[in-house]
């Protein structure tokens, strides 16, 4: 379950100075990615610098394609491309379902009631678009087995043109590291890695564990037996169907219950919290250095942009 906390500690400053403070909706603030120290360091593709990075990646993915011998991209409007990376045409039918995007899974109990662990926060969200095999080998530099590896008698260039794109805006990636035996590249590399790096020192903390314990013994009163909230959730028995079942929504909404009853997301994020806020004390010169580079490639995106105008 792995893109401000200033936003986040004005609203709930703002909610107590009210006498209105609610322990669902503070859970459900807390248990987002927008309210960790180290999502500052990721850009918000919704933002508008983020935004004008996306346009801009696809501005010189066109031509890019173009030269490559698509010659029907000379008319794409890049307006109109989804913002989202681009899948391979014909994948999307049968994509696993279960799970979400928040940090630490279910926190409503109404929603889970009715959702179980399936896609709660999907709903609303801009779906990648299919591309024709060909395209997408030319657009990712993604191959399959029998693809090749040129288009028109033309080489894809490495990343395809997108990766291409992409390195004209941000300049050489920097270099490529692992993380819990996962390959971490790219440009926000390593923020990524130091939140790993964080939450396994907070999940060592005894308060952490304190909570677990508090969180099962709560499941537990109520039929469900789970050592901790990642145990419930990744249940293999919720991968077995498209939808959720009776008992993963039974299960959900426990779980959901028992975070609010245990205040455990509060626990929780204060720990991992303050260890992200440790790990950035120590490489922050690396961070902030990362943080300029992202700024001049908002520039060099609106560069391009103003260029193509």
């Amino acid at each position: 379950m792995l893109p401000l906390a200033v936003t986040g500690l004005l609203a709930l400053t703002a909610c107590q100075f009210a006498g209105q403070d609610d322990p669902a909706d503070d859970a459900h603030r807390l248990n987002t990615m927008q309210s960790f120290p180290l999502h500052a360091y990721i850009r918000d593709p919704s933002s508008g610098g983020g935004k004008s990075i996306g346009k801009a990646q696809w501005i010189l993915a066109k031509q890019c394609m173009v030269r490559l011998g698509f010659a029907g991209f000379a008319t794409l409007d890049t307006r109109n491309v989804e913002s989202t990376y681009p899948v391979r045409q014909g994948t999307l039918a049968g994509r696993g379902t279960t799970g979400d995007d928040s940090p630490y899974g279910v926190d409503d109990p109404d929603q889970a009631a009715e959702h179980g662990y399936h896609n709660r926060n999907q709903e609303g969200s801009s779906q990648p678009q299919e591309w024709p095999a060909d395209q997408y080998v030319a657009l990712t530099g993604t191959f399959d087995s029998g693809d090749s590896h040129s288009a028109h008698g033309h080489p894809v260039p490495e990343g395809g043109c997108l990766g291409q794109a992409t390195r004209r805006i941000y300049g050489p990636p920097p270099k490529a590291t692992k993380v819990n035996g996962v390959k971490l590249t790219g440009y926000y590399s390593l923020p990524l890695e130091l939140w790993y790096e964080a939450h396994k020192a907070a999940r060592k903390d005894p308060a952490w564990k304190k909570a677990d314990r508090a969180w099962s013994a709560c499941m537990k009163e109520k039929g469900f037996h789970y050592p901790d909230p990642d145990e419930a959730s990744l249940d293999t028995a919720w991968y077995r169907t498209e939808g959720p079942s009776g008992k993963e929504k039974e299960t959900a909404a426990a779980d959901a219950r028992c975070k609010l009853d245990t205040d455990y997301i509060a626990t929780v994020h204060a720990l991992e919290a303050r260890a992200q806020k440790t790990v950035i004390s120590k490489r922050e010169k690396a961070l902030d250095g990362m943080r300029a580079a992202d700024e001049r490639a908002v520039e060099n995106a609106r560069t391009i942009i103003d260029e193509e105008s």
